[in-house]
């Protein structure tokens, strides 16, 4: 029997998908990185397409080689490729890659002639985030590869860049990397490049910016039924998202104690008068972070019990109160259920100084995924 469970309700991240698809002409890249954001990979991407996205976004090669492995046929980037990577593999696996530098282009143009697959690329701008994308090599590496696409060597499917604060909707610097990226692929198009998609716009653009749109938005926490920002973009209720994970565990101790007992490692916490901890059979090797204070608990029954004490590897302590009924043994809730009046990834965020995409992507591999349709 688990100790601990995340609950993946399938039918929220279909009706998350539909709703933001419904907002905007553009195509859907479903994005599904870092294990869907630590909700599945294989089941969210199938999910997702089943609900209208026509293309994944992964990070990493390996995890577009995983969805290939289990038989998921879509159109699939992977943009966080060092040159290092087997993009032989990649081409065979008909997986597309994003291009952010010249070397990366030779690297895979070597890889398309020892494996005889003409590569599927989409060339990254920097658009102002100095981050990932070209910048100063901007133009020669479109003319490198409008040479090479007329020469058939590869075919340019997109041109991307990534924004930096779409998730603040009235910054000025939405507006500059607009600005920029349009120039940018202006300048792609003078030289003869031809790509069929044209892409910008995150979450946070999805739901508040559709001149970002362009041919496809990449749904990523939104997705998920979070918001790219509780406060400055909206709840996920307003926003019309229903968060997708809940996270319980098991009790695995229930005892009395004394007032001004202290509580964990390095006595951080006392208790205020004589209560009931409940010992909570998750740690921070399960992805609970170690920061979290007592901003952040677990749901027992229908009352909500505060952390006491510093978060350890596999467990935490709770204070259930000293009239709580809990027994060893007893599921509580560290996320949701959906409806409750439970602890959320977006307080579980505050109460860790952090923001709602760590708390779900960080859950650990030993948590299992349970999966409702």
């Amino acid at each position: 029997m688990a100790r601990a469970e995340a609950i993946i309700d399938l039918a929220a991240i279909d009706s998350n998908v539909r709703s933001l698809l419904s907002r905007t002409k553009a195509i859907g890249l479903a994005v599904v990185k870092a294990d869907a954001y630590g909700h599945g990979l294989v089941p969210v991407a199938r999910c997702a397409l089943s609900a209208g996205a026509k293309w994944l976004g992964t990070a990493l090669l390996e995890e577009a080689v995983a969805l290939r492995q289990a038989g998921v046929a879509a159109p699939t980037i992977a943009w966080l490729t060092p040159p290092s990577d087997d993009f032989e593999q990649a081409l065979r696996s008909q997986i597309d890659l994003a291009i952010p530098s010249l070397d990366h282009l030779a690297a895979v143009l070597a890889a398309a002639e020892r494996s005889g697959v003409t590569p599927r690329l989409h060339l990254e701008v920097d658009t102002g985030m100095s981050r990932g994308g070209a910048l100063s090599q901007w133009r020669a590496l479109c003319e490198q590869a409008a040479e090479l696409a007329r020469a058939g060597k590869i075919e340019v499917i997109g041109i991307w860049s990534h924004l930096a604060r779409a998730d603040e909707p009235e910054h000025e610097f939405n507006a500059f990397q607009l600005s920029e990226f349009e120039s940018a692929v202006e300048l792609a198009r003078s030289v003869g490049l031809t790509p069929k998609i044209i892409h910008l716009g995150n979450s946070a653009a999805a739901l508040t910016k559709p001149n970002f749109h362009f041919d496809m938005i990449r749904l990523g926490i939104s997705m998920y039924g979070l918001s790219p920002d509780p406060q400055r973009v909206g709840q996920s209720d307003e926003l019309g998202l229903k968060p997708a994970m809940s996270l319980r565990a098991r009790l695995h101790l229930v005892k009395e104690v004394p007032a001004n007992s202290q509580v964990g490692y390095g006595g951080t916490a006392r208790t205020e008068r004589a209560t009931k901890l409940g010992v909570v059979a998750m740690g921070y090797a399960d992805g609970i972070p170690r920061s979290a204070n007592n901003l952040a608990g677990v749901l027992v029954g229908n009352k909500r019990a505060p952390i006491i004490g510093r978060v350890s590897m596999d467990q935490f302590v709770v204070d259930l109160g000293n009239d709580s009924v809990a027994r060893a043994g007893d599921w509580v809730h560290l996320i949701g259920p959906s409806g409750s009046d439970g602890y959320t990834a977006d307080s579980w965020a505050r109460a860790c100084g952090t923001i709602n995409y760590e708390i779900v992507t960080r859950i650990g591999p030993r948590v299992p995924r349970t999966y409702l349709d």
